[in-house]
């Protein structure tokens, strides 16, 4: 299998990490959609990362499908609960944690874009689904060792990927300084060789 991924996209890294976490042999090709020659789109219709290409050729596309699919084909290290109700669960920590970065993605194109251009008002817009987002995250994490309880389980691994993301391109928010609860999961998140292995080179 090939992945098509940048090194500092935060969707990237959760797919990385859980290839990672569950041993599985694969070759990582560097390309970014904002670059000129780009070849996303060619595997990829709406032209972003992660792209991963199966052993048969097919690609697959956004990050949350090809996570589903891996844990899927390897028993081994599994991130998503057999149980329905378990499996919905950690998803909502995906979705909510893809949600917030997903935001901080758009305010950072915003900044990309001519000063004249740029609207206030928009990224205002994203910088408020980020805080209620983190508000979200903190509150229902408690003191809880993972998202879900006592297991790892994908909901960290995307909720990992989402802080990276934010200390990557927001310092200025100081998330850890306003949830302690978060800087303690991010740590022992940390300490995971997957995480480690993956942090996105600093821009």
């Amino acid at each position: 299998m090939k992945l098509i991924s940048s090194l500092t996209s935060p969707f990237g890294r959760k797919v990385r990490i859980v290839l990672a976490e569950k041993h599985i042999d694969y070759q990582l090709v560097e390309d970014s959609p904002h670059a000129a020659d780009n070849q996303i789109a060619a595997l990829n219709p709406l032209g972003k990362v992660p792209v991963l290409i199966l052993d048969d050729g097919r690609p697959l596309y956004d990050s949350s499908v090809i996570v589903d699919y891996l844990d899927q084909i390897s028993p081994v290290g599994k991130l998503i609960p057999a149980e329905h109700r378990q499996a919905i669960g950690v998803k909502r920590w995906e979705a909510l944690a893809d949600g917030i970065t997903d935001a901080a993605i758009l305010i950072v194109m915003e900044s990309r874009r001519p000063a004249e251009q740029q609207s206030a008002e928009w990224v205002a817009k994203q910088q408020l689904k980020i805080e209620r987002g983190l508000e979200r995250v903190a509150t229902d994490l408690a003191d809880r060792k993972w998202c879900t309880g006592d297991a790892f389980t994908l909901a960290d691994v995307a909720i990992g990927c989402m802080l990276g993301y934010l200390e990557l391109r927001f310092p200025e928010l100081q998330w850890a300084e306003h949830h302690p609860n978060l800087a303690g999961l991010r740590a022992r998140l940390d300490a995971r060789a997957s995480f480690g292995d993956t942090r996105p080179p600093a821009v």
